[in-house]
């Protein structure tokens, strides 16, 4: 039988392009392209090409060495090198996992035409039904896995990016600056609110920080316990801040919440802020 078996995963190696070829072809008859895309597809047809003559060329080392360990090392790593890959190329991932059904029926094709003209005996032909078949299966698992995995890092840090473009602390005038804050501060928001003020304060030399809330829409004790913080952190190292902007809706929220607001400087705006600091 391990003769027989070697005997198809050779077969499969040496017939690796063709079945690459028969893969893509029936693959991709189904993609709707216009020309423009089609052209442009062109470019990578090679490269993508090579990249599934060396799948199938795991499964035909599969059936020679029979080395469960070391295969799914193989397949493992293909799936979080092209995982990685497909999701770079910007392909949906519902569209990509479609070529494991296409791999399947023509590396079984193949290996039914060689079982047929070299007379393989059944049991052999089962044995390599159990170990291909399986593997196709982790190889999408794995692919999978690795694609949402680089979406999910992509995610985060899209996410970081945005928290930090959140938190700009802009200069004014001579050791004034301004931080206008839009949107809702949550816990990780403000951690980041408290580094970067206390950062961008000490590049630029400020003595003043004007806190402009006319963007934030919802401030709970939560928020509020946050901005003193960064207040109180801030007064620690030399900067004054003072709270402009801040909507009728939420004074009134503030007021209800009974939050202490003493000994914090308030304006109406940036206008009146200025005028303050003189």
């Amino acid at each position: 039988m391990d003769k027989e078996l070697q005997l198809l995963g050779e077969m499969i190696i040496s017939q690796k392009d063709a079945i690459a070829m028969e893969v893509h072809t029936d693959r991709m008859a189904g993609v709707p392209m216009t020309e423009e895309e089609s052209n442009e597809f062109q470019k990578f047809v090679p490269s993508l090409l090579k990249t599934r003559a060396d799948f199938i060329q795991l499964f035909g080392r599969a059936l020679i060495d029979v080395n469960p360990k070391k295969t799914d090392e193989a397949i493992l790593k293909w799936g979080k090198e092209n995982g990685e890959s497909f999701f770079k190329l910007g392909v949906p991932l519902d569209e990509a996992l479609k070529d494991a059904s296409f791999y399947r029926t023509y590396i079984w094709k193949a290996v039914e035409k060689e079982a047929l003209a070299n007379d393989v005996s059944l049991p052999t032909v089962f044995r390599a039904i159990s170990i291909i078949d399986p593997l196709l299966d982790k190889a999408a698992y794995y692919f999978s896995l690795a694609y949402v995995e680089y979406h999910q890092k992509t995610l985060e840090n899209a996410k970081s990016a945005f928290i930090e473009l959140s938190v700009p602390v802009i200069p004014l005038t001579k050791g004034v600056g301004v931080l206008p804050l839009i949107g809702n501060i949550d816990t990780e928001r403000a951690q980041l609110l408290m580094e970067e003020t206390l950062s961008n304060s000490s590049k630029l030399n400020l003595n003043h920080l004007i806190f402009d809330l006319s963007g934030v829409l919802i401030v709970d004790t939560m928020v509020a316990q946050q901005l003193f913080q960064v207040f109180d952190a801030l007064k620690l190292t030399g900067v004054e801040t003072i709270l402009t902007g801040i909507r009728p809706e939420v004074a009134q929220t503030m007021v209800s919440l009974g939050l202490a607001l003493q000994g914090i400087t308030i304006k109406s705006n940036l206008e009146q802020a200025l005028k303050f600091i003189g």
